[in-house]
């Protein structure tokens, strides 16, 4: 009984560490959060192999970049690559914004903010655009937002996260809130990305993390859209204050959707 009272305790311990760490709308505090998914099945000569279908999105949602389908993105820090997967499938609208950030050159030379790995590995969190100045103080970094320069305003996503066996995301809500009790499709296993946010579930902007072991307790709170897929070993080496050298797309640039496009 007493094992699983201190594995509850550090669960919300380290759910709350996620919750004060992100990025901020309005006053409210902010929040930022992996085995590699399922392979796709091979396909074999007798039976093709369909494209995957997004995710329709609402209406309201529309002035957001959308990725239909995936793309790959490369992060460089240390010298060295990481390559991370992103689901536009599952999650069209979070993904969309993560590459539509990384093709403007957002993420170039913005820091590691918070590394979490005691008292066990947790996550390691970036993004934050005040970043870029570099006399702006690491550890004040937590509370940035994407300015989108077309309209001099912050952009921020909705909360975005499909269940198993469902077709469509569930919008503005965690699981718990809206009743669901199925696990995500997108689960924050070891290598996971998944979008930082404040305790509004509407918050998310341009800060992301990678989660370092499997954190289920995150799942259906927060929006996974990718796992990394290769360069985890750079990924575990991270310490506060390490930089993104640079962020490109790899591929999947043809799957965006921009607005007004």
């Amino acid at each position: 009984m007493q094992v699983k009272l201190d594995g509850w305790m550090l669960a919300c311990i380290l759910s709350s560490v996620v919750m004060v760490s992100g990025c901020t709308q309005g006053n409210s505090s902010t929040v930022a959060d992996v085995s590699s998914p399922s392979p796709s099945p091979t396909p074999t000569e007798s039976v093709a192999t369909p494209s995957p279908v997004s995710a329709a999105v609402p209406s309201q949602f529309s002035n957001l970049p959308q990725l239909a389908g995936e793309a790959t993105v490369e992060l460089v820090v240390k010298g060295t690559p990481i390559v991370i997967q992103v689901d536009g499938t599952d999650a069209p609208i979070t993904a969309g914004n993560f590459v539509d950030l990384v093709n403007r050159g957002v993420y170039n030379g913005l820091a590691f903010h918070r590394v979490v790995r005691e008292p066990q590995p947790f996550v390691v969190q970036g993004g934050d655009p005040q970043g870029r100045d570099p006399s702006f103080p690491v550890d004040r970094l937590g509370t940035g937002s994407f300015i989108d320069p077309t309209t001099t305003l912050p952009r921020y996503i909705p909360l975005e996260i499909t269940p198993e066996e469902a077709t469509q995301p569930v919008y503005s809500q965690t699981f718990e809130s809206a009743g669901i009790s199925k696990s995500p499709k997108l689960k924050h296993t070891r290598g996971a990305v998944a979008m930082a946010r404040s305790n509004l579930p509407d918050s998310a902007s341009a800060q992301f993390y990678i989660a370092l072991t499997d954190l289920d307790f995150l799942d259906g709170n927060y929006a996974v859209f990718g796992y990394v897929t290769s360069g985890m070993e750079v990924v575990d080496q991270i310490q506060q204050g390490d930089r993104i050298t640079s962020a490109r797309v790899l591929s999947g640039l043809e799957n965006m959707k921009l607005p007004g496009g």
